[in-house]
């Protein structure tokens, strides 16, 4: 697998990956690589001929009492882990070569960054919409994979990508998760042994409660419940736990649609995201 760090270096490593393998995909990562990551190269190999993925920790999606500073960071286990998915190519810029002196673009993207994290983390999708802008011009893919469990991310990325007529098929992979049900993410090793006991209380609110919606129980009184065994879990502050539009992500009291029932809590060290899929009874796929 190469690994490339500047613009030109890259565009040429791309061009003779489709001079090779036709078509391209791209996995966009801030590394700390895990299965979830993995899952989303092998759907890559899948689509396209050939798959680059990207490890940039971007500072311009961080708040200013986030944890930029102390994300993991760790290259050269990563990209073992890539290459023994079959990745191609990795691509590894600074923060010079991402955010130039002069840089002075930033991409917004209104209507589903309205609530959930948009209204959690101010600033924060704007900082996603540009570096993921960049990185499809960058690499040009034909596909890119993202997964489900941010799933505004995916929203949001989908929509910028659709209105910017990137050409480029974005896809959704879904959330993998640990024997205990936890969504994998790189942010779980923040938390101690004690505090990742007690965050399984998340998948199993949320699941509970996608249940208790899907079979007719009012809405209000299940995001209630779920939000009252988060509490009891220990997890402090919850930021959000929501049923929504699966495409818009306008909030929803009534399941008449395809819907995600979404979730952001802290506990321990770590801020916890997840989300389901609530569909109307009858409709395939119903949880």
């Amino acid at each position: 697998m190469q690994i490339v760090r500047d613009v030109p270096a890259l565009r040429e490593a791309v061009a003779a990956l489709r001079a090779e393998y036709g078509t391209v995909a791209l996995v966009p990562t801030m590394g700390a690589l895990h299965a979830g990551h993995v899952a989303l190269v092998e759907e890559g190999r899948i689509r396209a001929g050939a798959v680059v993925a990207s490890i940039f920790v971007n500072p311009t999606q961080f708040g200013p009492n986030e944890d930029l500073d102390a994300y993991p960071r760790r290259e050269a286990a990563d990209a073992r882990v890539l290459e023994s998915a079959g990745c191609r190519l990795l691509w590894a810029p600074d923060v010079a070569i991402m955010y130039p002196a002069g840089f002075a673009t930033s991409i917004g993207v209104t209507g589903v960054t309205a609530g959930l994290d948009g209204a959690a983390r101010p600033g924060h999708f704007d900082g996603v919409a540009t570096v993921v802008a960049k990185l499809f011009n960058q690499v040009r893919p034909d596909v890119a994979l993202f997964g489900e469990k941010d799933y505004q991310q995916l929203a949001v990325i989908r929509r910028m990508a659709a209105d910017l007529d990137f050409g480029i098929d974005v896809i959704g992979v879904p959330t993998q998760r640990d024997d205990d049900g936890l969504a994998l993410s790189s942010r779980n090793a923040y938390l101690t042994p004690e505090d990742r006991a007690a965050a399984r209380a998340l998948p199993r609110a949320l699941g509970e409660a996608a249940a208790a919606i899907g079979k007719g129980e009012p809405v209000e009184a299940a995001l209630a419940a779920a939000h009252r065994r988060l509490a009891e879990a220990g997890f402090d502050p919850i930021d959000y736990v929501s049923l929504c539009d699966a495409v818009t992500l306008e909030p929803i009291a009534t399941l008449d649609r395809e819907a995600r029932l979404l979730a952001a809590a802290r506990i321990g060290g770590a801020r916890l995201i997840d989300n389901l899929a609530v569909n109307p009874p009858g409709d395939r796929g119903t949880v």
